[in-house]
């Protein structure tokens, strides 16, 4: 369904994230709305995540990083002979810090996200998401990276650390335009997109509505086997349940089809009963996967909820992908 963005009256500024509609926005416009975002965010979370992770250590680390070009004076030792065959130019793997987390974001922005009826659209709030998993997991030598997807184009944002690389990440994020109209989502081949190159231990966050087909738990389950999953579910009241305004059309921009229904009891009762439904297939697979879900909706209080869902699981979302990248290389 496709719906104008409408402001929620009398709610708290905290409550709404900027608008970054369609990926529209430019200078000084979209650094005036992150400057907010990202104010909003450090003045709500910090102190939330008491401690930072642990930082680099001196002298190379244990785990593979990314390849390179080789250059001379590098240590033959290092050769990546795969990606040397593939690309018929010597390539070394570079070696990160053991003690440094990395996590990567897979950010759906396709276009049912483009959709809001209360106080912003689900891609606004996808945005906000993104810059709060930024916030917690950056400083003390951290890296995040994310694959942001919109059914049209993957665009892969490669993990590095430091606030010019975050301010970055979240711009290119928020500039994404939609795909056009009759272009679906493909959530699964984002999450795949994370397998390959394989990556060291760390921290993988999916942001997305999952109202499409549940084609992706076994790519997610694949990533759980190695890292540490959190699922942000992003969902607008009209998701989950239809207003009684009797005869109304309905557009669905990722098959491009528009039909006119009345919106009787018996239909309401029918959709409400299958958005349930769906959303208890979706848990169940996350679930399966060791997925916890952060659900954020147009109509709450975004970053309140992120606060209650970071005190609840501040060992997950903290220590626990350091713990687990130790425990993997003993």
């Amino acid at each position: 369904m496709s719906g104008a963005l409408a402001r929620g009256a009398g709610r708290p500024p905290d409550s709404r994230p900027p608008s970054f509609r369609s990926g529209e926005l430019r200078d000084p416009t979209l650094a005036a709305a992150l400057r907010t975002l990202e104010l909003t965010v450090r003045r709500r979370l910090d102190g939330v995540l008491h401690g930072d992770h642990l930082g680099l250590i001196p002298g190379p680390g244990s785990e593979p990083g990314d390849a390179r070009e080789y250059q001379p004076g590098d240590d033959v030792r290092q050769m990546d002979w795969s990606v040397t065959a593939r690309t018929t130019h010597p390539h070394v793997r570079q070696s990160v810090a053991d003690r440094e987390l990395e996590t990567w974001m897979v950010v759906d922005l396709s276009a049912s996200l483009d959709f809001g009826t209360t106080g912003c659209e689900k891609r606004d709030l996808a945005v906000a998401a993104a810059a709060a998993i930024t916030h917690l997991t950056s400083g003390g030598g951290n890296r995040i990276g994310a694959v942001v997807a919109t059914g049209a184009q993957t665009t892969r944002i490669p993990a590095r650390g430091g606030r010019i690389h975050s301010q970055t990440l979240l711009r290119t994020i928020a500039t994404t335009p939609s795909a056009a109209d009759g272009v679906r989502g493909d959530l699964r081949s984002a999450i795949e997109a994370l397998r390959r190159p394989q990556r060291r231990r760390g921290m993988a966050v999916v942001i997305s509505d999952f109202l499409g087909p549940i084609d992706w738990e076994r790519s997610l389950r694949a990533i759980s086997a190695r890292h540490d999953v959190l699922a942000v579910e992003v969902l607008d009241p009209r998701d989950l349940e239809l207003p009684d305004v009797g005869d109304v059309v309905l557009h669905d921009p990722e098959t491009g089809r528009t039909r006119e229904f009345s919106t009787t009891p018996q239909l309401r009762a029918d959709f409400a009963e299958a958005a349930a439904s769906h959303r208890e297939d979706v848990e169940r697979a996350l679930r399966r996967c060791g997925a916890p879900r952060l659900t954020l909706r147009t109509d709450g209080d975004w970053i309140a909820d992120v606060v209650r869902f970071v005190s609840s699981r501040r060992h997950t979302l903290g220590s626990s992908a350091v713990n687990s990248a130790r425990a993997g290389r003993r």
